[in-house]
């Protein structure tokens, strides 16, 4: 057997075989943002004064590794845009399936006329090194500190350094390994939430012998 038939034999499909009729034909779109689903947290601000508030953000990645940076991005018009601005520091909070009626909430009611923390009945945690508050009941709290703010139409991108990470002890397993997806974090897909479904695979394993 020649060594391109021996390859032919072995080789492995990356593609699970779908019948051509369930191929539909794409259909072409105005440009707009199609890059779903997106994480849905909870961000906190704060000021020197103690005033603070909660914001549902939906437009959040990570961006670096070394340093750690992730960005968030937000409307100019809400409320808490003036508190990340002035203070440059703000806190992520990963949601978790029991937080999403709250998660919701922030998204819908401005911090001018309401109280979040009273409405939502999340508990305010001080940070270590931000001023901005962390949420207690949140399975990971990620303190923020903006490096640079991009001015890009609708929204400014804050793109920031992670200072510091709280992780929720009750989803450490017995090998001291955090298991993010015991909470069911929630991510964000055309106006819908939704918490994520079963593991697929883990990274590298289609190359894995």
């Amino acid at each position: 057997m020649s060594k391109n038939n021996n390859s032919k034999k072995h080789r492995v499909s990356y593609v699970k075989s779908m019948p051509k009729s369930s191929m539909d034909e794409k259909m072409t779109w105005k440009a707009g943002n199609m890059l779903y689903p997106l994480p849905c947290v909870i961000v906190g601000v704060g000021d020197s004064e103690g005033e603070s508030n909660l914001i549902t953000v939906a437009w959040a990645g990570t961006v670096c590794t070394n340093p750690p940076m992730l960005s968030i991005s937000v409307r100019p018009s809400r409320y808490s845009y003036k508190f990340i601005q002035e203070s440059g520091e703000f806190t992520v909070n990963l949601s978790s399936r029991e937080m999403t009626k709250a998660l919701d909430y922030c998204g819908v009611r401005s911090g001018r006329d309401v109280d979040k923390w009273k409405e939502t009945g999340l508990t305010k945690l001080k940070a270590d090194k931000v001023k901005a508050p962390l949420i207690a009941e949140s399975p990971v709290g990620i303190e923020c500190r903006v490096k640079e703010m991009l001015e890009l139409g609708s929204h400014t991108m804050f793109v920031a350094e992670v200072l510091s990470v709280h992780v929720s002890s009750k989803y450490m397993d017995d090998k001291n390994r955090f298991r993010l997806e015991d909470a069911n974090p929630v991510v964000y897909s055309h106006g819908q939430y939704f918490d994520l479904g079963d593991i697929l695979g883990k990274f590298g394993y289609s190359v894995k012998k």
